[in-house]
């Protein structure tokens, strides 16, 4: 598994309606899944290969390689690889734009266009190259290159290209370290990791986070874990030590804690609830 992400620090200085908020190269082994999440921004995702598939509350959308995946703000969703293929895929933030197909009233929520793969890939891997480099204006590179995908999305699709009026905004970082936490949420993460995923001083970054999130970026890691802990707790018979390996957790003991801190509850009292209240419902 590899992850790569690049902020944009200085994007503000060009005169656009939008904010490239990040970059992120990345390769999941088979059977990974990120956690359910939303964000006021719309993300791109380009399959480079393997197959997957994004999951929305109502329906499971398959992705292959060449796909260019647009999700739009407030859209809940999960990305997963399939149990028999990797996944790669190169993903873009984009603040104060979402995307709608003319025949609809209200902006779409997830699509997938297939396009010239030579071209679309050309124009990513330079989008990278220029983030990864900052060599000089490269900001207004990175602006001319998304300018020209979304171009060839309105060619292909008639797609139309809305501003978003949203009075919020997030910090760079802040959006980066927030996507890297949902996608990674697995791994061992420390406050001084989630700094250099940043490119920002570690203290800076808690202070920036909660300010634009609401929590410290370590207490956001941690709901994300318990949620997809307690996933698991209701619909799997692994064990209380196995769930707290699989969300990252160092020890069973202190996944226990966190945990309880959490919900108010241990995760064995709250499986038994789990149990209970399936069996009710299934009885009723």
């Amino acid at each position: 598994m590899s992850h790569e992400v690049y902020t944009m620090h200085d994007f503000n200085k060009i005169q656009s309606p939008f904010k490239l908020l990040y970059v992120t190269h990345s390769e999941y082994d088979k059977g990974w899944h990120s956690t359910s999440h939303t964000h006021h921004f719309t993300e791109l995702f380009y399959i480079v290969s393997g197959k997957g598939a994004f999951v929305l509350p109502d329906q499971e959308i398959p992705v292959k390689e060449n796909d260019l995946v647009i999700i739009n703000p407030h859209v809940e969703h999960t990305e997963k690889s399939n149990k028999q293929d990797s996944l790669e895929y190169i993903a873009l933030g984009l603040e104060g734009i979402s995307f709608s197909l003319p025949d609809e009233e209200s902006p779409i929520g997830l699509f997938t266009y297939q396009g010239d793969r030579e071209d679309i890939l050309f124009f990513l891997k330079k989008l990278l190259h220029e983030v990864k480099n900052n060599e000089n204006n490269f900001e207004i590179v990175c602006q001319n290159i998304i300018e020209i995908l979304i171009i060839k999305l309105r060619r292909k699709k008639n797609i139309k290209v809305t501003k978003e009026t949203s009075q919020r905004r997030i910090n760079q970082s802040v959006a980066l370290v927030k996507h890297y936490i949902n996608h990674n949420y697995s791994d061992p993460i420390t406050l001084d990791t989630l700094a250099k995923i940043g490119n920002i001083n570690k203290y800076y970054l808690s202070h920036t986070f909660k300010e634009d999130i609401g929590i410290s970026p370590i207490e956001y890691l941690n709901q994300v874990r318990i949620k997809e802990a307690k996933t698991l707790l209701e619909t799997t018979d692994f064990t209380i030590a196995e769930i707290a390996r699989f969300n990252g957790f160092s020890s069973q003991s202190f996944f226990t804690q966190v945990f309880k801190r959490e919900v108010d509850q241990t995760p064995t009292e709250y499986r038994k609830m789990a149990y209970q209240e399936s069996k009710e419902a299934i009885n009723v």
